[in-house]
């Protein structure tokens, strides 16, 4: 038998822990894992050739982040999102993202703003050929930009908790076309340079995703987020 060389790698535990997380979690964000779909240790190890300590650790983060719940000591499930939650967490996003716009329109760079241009070219090509993991990425990473652009590391800090939750609920609106519509009239506000415009565009844009996402996750219209 031919020992085990001493230079093969094993990989830390805290790596295992992340890359499991990671992966359930945008398995959560795209749909792949749905509310209700029920997590295993011990399924979820032998998939992933792991331990069941990662795979323990990496669910209770995912309990911390909001994405599921222990129904009962012994059975973990990908949470059902209730309109609570989800006017919540649109009040929030309204609160933060507006503020953001503002001060995104009075410090945006001319380069930044072309990162944010080829950003809405790339969201078009995905919205053309309807591929969901992609808007999914791209008006996420527009949006993270947007935050950048603010130039305020505490607003940031302050969204980091729910970024994750608010990917989620952005994955559930399918009206594509009008998202791509929104988030041109955004950029358009922000390179105008004019806080005021930017504050309202982005207004707009939050109560009309969180219509949508209501919509598509209730069947029904709620109160406004910020009622």
């Amino acid at each position: 038998m031919t020992p085990m060389s001493s230079t093969a790698k094993i990989e830390p535990l805290g790596a295992v822990r992340e890359r499991v997380l990671a992966t359930l979690r945008q398995e959560i964000i795209a749909g792949r894992l749905r509310p209700g779909d029920r997590l295993v240790e011990r399924e979820l190890a032998e998939r992933f050739g792991v331990s069941r300590v990662p795979v323990r650790e990496a669910i209770r983060a995912l309990v911390a982040e909001g994405f599921v719940l222990f129904e009962t000591p012994r059975r973990t499930v990908v949470r059902r999102l209730s309109p609570t939650d989800v006017k919540e967490l649109f009040e929030l996003r309204e609160a933060l993202e507006v503020y953001a716009a503002g001060l995104a329109a009075s410090r945006a760079t001319p380069e930044a703003l072309t990162e944010l241009r080829e950003l809405l070219d790339q969201a078009a090509e995905a919205t053309r050929t309807e591929d969901a993991e992609a808007i999914t990425d791209i008006n996420t990473r527009f949006h993270d930009r947007i935050l950048a652009l603010a130039g305020n590391s505490l607003l940031i800090s302050v969204m980091e908790p729910v970024d994750g939750r608010l990917r989620w609920l952005t994955r559930q609106n399918e009206e594509w076309p009008q998202l791509l519509t929104e988030h041109c009239e955004l950029y358009e506000a922000i390179a105008s340079g004019d806080p005021d415009r930017a504050r309202a565009h982005a207004l707009r844009h939050v109560q009309a995703n969180y219509r949508s996402t209501v919509r598509h996750l209730f069947g029904e219209l709620s109160d406004h987020p910020s009622a």
